[in-house]
């Protein structure tokens, strides 16, 4: 769950080198407070007809999670029943062609993706909203905002982002080589279940039980190979530098210092420099999976940021 420094969870350590609507029918009317609008199912409909399965727990001020890439929306478990009975709303949705959701061939683009987001918010009608985004959906949320605004958002979270641009480019010189990543690209379409198993290790701590290794590898195996390819695609070649300084919301990051597929100087620290008044938090020791492996400071840093 190395993401390689390239948006993939897993991905052996490496050291970077010197428009649509969201849905075809207006959103529902806001519903009475304290009775939130839910989904009559457990599946959202986009406008292209991808439908999103999505789990909603709890009532008070919604917090919306977003998954990294190739895990879906239960990797948040833990975080979700925490916040729900410290009287939060917590919604999280699998993205197309991850977990339980459709796999529509097509629409793993940024901007699908965040109109995706946009249905997701707009047919729950959630306001006020918390987004919390892991890895790869960091880029959804920020371009999310530059397509759809700020209106339904309060606060933004950036868990181990891979924004702002991975790639290395003449204004990007710390960044990966094209043919390293094109290699680990490479090496996931040749034998993805065996990629996982080689680059697991760093995504965790060395006390972190096989068994949990096993059910994160198991959640990543849900996601259809064309997801898989084009959504690594999408963020390995997205650079999202202007519009991070557009971010208007109070926004905080999170990043582990020993983050292997994130690197924290490549990622997580340009990603707070760019964004107006944010705020880094860094987890002395932290991999990429922190959701995991620091799951108890997570929940106390994300209840203290989210407004209640």
């Amino acid at each position: 769950m190395v993401e390689q420094n390239m948006a993939t969870p897993f991905a052996a350590p490496v050291k970077a080198e010197a428009g649509q609507a969201a849905t075809q029918e207006p959103p529902p009317a806001r519903a009475a407070q304290g009775k939130p609008h839910r989904a009559p199912g457990p599946f959202i409909e986009t406008r292209d007809g991808a439908l999103l399965f999505h789990r909603d727990w709890g009532a008070g001020k919604p917090v919306l999670f977003l998954s990294g890439w190739a895990l879906s929306s239960e990797m948040w478990g833990y975080q979700m029943l925490d916040l729900a009975d410290s009287g939060l709303r917590c919604v999280a949705y699998d993205r197309r062609g991850h977990g339980r959701s459709s796999d529509p061939g097509r629409g793993y683009d940024h901007d699908t993706l965040a109109d995706d987001l946009a249905a997701v918010l707009e047919q729950l009608d959630l306001r006020e909203v918390t987004l919390v985004g892991h890895s790869m959906s960091g880029g959804e949320i920020v371009r999310y905002l530059s397509r759809h605004g700020a209106g339904r958002i309060a606060r933004a979270v950036f868990l181990a982002p891979t924004t702002p641009m991975l790639l290395k480019t003449p204004d990007n010189p710390d960044g990966l080589d094209r043919l390293l990543v094109e290699q680990v690209r490479a090496a996931m379409r040749a034998d993805y279940p065996g990629w996982l198993a080689d680059n697991a290790a760093p995504f965790f701590m060395p006390d972190t039980s096989p068994a949990t290794m096993d059910w994160v590898r198991q959640l990543m195996l849900q996601c259809s190979m064309k997801a898989l390819i084009d959504c690594n695609r999408a963020s390995v070649e997205a650079d999202f530098r202007d519009e991070l300084r557009r971010i208007e919301v109070p926004t905080l990051v999170i990043h582990g210092d020993r983050d292997a597929s994130a690197p924290l100087a490549l990622t997580g620290e340009k990603t707070a420099a760019l964004v107006p008044g944010s705020r880094l938090l860094v987890y002395e020791g932290a991999p990429h999976g922190l959701f995991i492996t620091h799951r108890e400071r997570l929940g106390r840093d994300l209840l203290a940021f989210a407004p209640r």
